[in-house]
């Protein structure tokens, strides 16, 4: 995991024993207190205490995985499939990039939302009736423009995989190989 400034980065340990140490707060912590870090954008790194492998991301899917399986899950079965089928795939890099910035969009929208929010709901004028009304309101406005968001986002990566194409097409015509429909190299 990849930090700004590592003296600000708190380091978790991971012992034999398989509990995580905070070395900040000199105390064993569980998942749900690393989930807090998260929630509340604390840096950490988490490592294994024997070999010193950064073992964060192991950590963050240890995190998920009891998400997934304790409330109301996140990720469908058919979306998780998509996912794994990905891995080994040409696409994998660029999978794991489209998703990261799909997600970092997503974020600021929610800021965005969460900016206008915090200011009409400051006004006194505006109880928690009115509060209430607004946010039924706000989740099928924030549905359509998600909706929207993502068709945008799928068009403009159908046109990234064809230029994709393209550019490889142009690349290979430049190498002295068969064209696709011509019987040479064919048994007749």
């Amino acid at each position: 995991m990849q930090k700004s400034n590592d003296k600000d980065v708190r380091l978790i340990k991971k012992y034999p024993n398989r509990r995580l140490y905070d070395t900040k707060t000199s105390m064993y912590i569980t998942l749900a207190d690393v989930k807090q870090l998260v929630l509340d954008n604390e840096p950490f790194e988490a490592v294994d205490a024997k070999s010193g492998e950064d073992i964060t991301r192991s950590i963050l899917l240890q995190i998920i995985l009891e998400e997934e399986t304790g409330g109301v899950p996140m990720f469908t079965s058919t979306m998780l499939e998509q996912i794994i089928r990905f891995y080994g795939h040409a696409m994998q890099g660029v999978m794991g990039s489209y998703l990261e910035k799909n997600m970092q969009a997503f974020m600021e929208i929610q800021n965005r939302l969460a900016e206008q929010s915090r200011s009409l709901y400051s006004n006194p004028q505006f109880g928690p009736e009115v509060w209430a009304q607004f946010m039924n309101v706000q989740t099928p406005m924030l549905q359509n423009m998600m909706n929207s968001y993502i068709d945008q986002s799928k068009n403009l990566f159908v046109q990234m995989q064809d230029q994709l194409q393209d550019q490889t097409r142009s690349m290979l015509k430049t190498f002295p190989f068969p064209p696709p429909d011509s019987k040479e190299g064919k048994d007749s």
